[in-house]
Order: structure tokens, then C-alpha cells, then sequence
């Protein structure tokens, strides 16, 4: 069964960096779009970014110019490298695996598309 672990979460200072990674266990991401979301208290889950299984990327407006996300299939994982940190990107930040051959969707997190989550990694930033 296909898990994903995050990591890479922290306190950061505004206009700081973080780089999050997003692990498969028990199997691996081929044919497979993989996503970033975050959730703040209080709001819904939102789709900050995606990368396609032949590696095209798709960004939220909020974040684009300062995360860049990638993918190393040959180690399972996917990053997300964020930079110019902003306040407002303090979130709990889930990654999630496609359901097989499905496009990247940062609309919605419906289980239709996103058949598989991680438990999470806080990003918070603050002065």
C-alpha cells in the first residue's frame, strides 16, 4: 500500500526558504501527477502545486515566481522548494499521489483525483 511521508516543515522568517520533500513508501509514484496542498486554521484545503508524470508544473497564483516543485522518481520523491516565504503561506502542508494516469488538478483535493495523502509537515512564518 502506497504511503507518502512529508518532511522539511519548520519556523521560518519572512522572505526565508524551506524545502519540502514528499517520500513514497510501499511503493513508488510512476503514472503518477503529484500535488502539494496546505490548509491553514480555520480555511479550506488549497491547491498550491502540481507536477505531471512527464513533469509539466502547475502553480496556485499566490506562489508562483517564489516555490518551485520537482520530482526524482528514481528516489520516490517530490519537493517543493519555497522561497521568499510570506506570512500568509503559514499552513500545514499535505502532499498527494494521484490516482493512476490522472492529470494534476489543484482545484479540488476530491478523492476522485488524490487517492493517497501524507500526515503533514507545519510551515510556519513569523518573525
Amino acid at each position: 500500500q502506497l504511503q507518502l511521508v512529508e518532511s522539511g516543515g519548520a519556523l521560518v522568517q519572512p522572505g526565508g526558504s524551506l524545502r519540502l520533500s514528499c517520500a513514497a513508501v510501499g511503493g513508488n509514484l510512476d503514472n503518477r501527477a503529484i500535488a502539494w496542498f496546505r490548509q491553514a486554521p480555520g480555511k479550506e484545503r488549497e491547491g498550491v502545486s502540481c507536477i505531471s508524470r512527464s513533469e509539466i508544473t502547475y502553480y496556485t497564483d499566490s506562489v508562483k515566481g517564489r516555490f518551485t516543485i520537482s520530482r526524482d522518481d528514481a528516489k520516490d520523491t517530490v519537493y517543493l522548494q519555497m522561497n521568499s516565504l510570506k506570512p500568509e503561506d503559514t499552513a500545514v502542508y499535505y502532499c498527494g499521489a494521484g490516482r493512476l494516469f490522472r492529470q494534476c488538478e489543484l482545484g479540488t483535493a476530491s478523492d476522485d483525483i488524490y487517492g493517497y495523502w501524507g500526515q503533514g509537515t507545519q510551515v510556519t512564518v513569523s518573525s
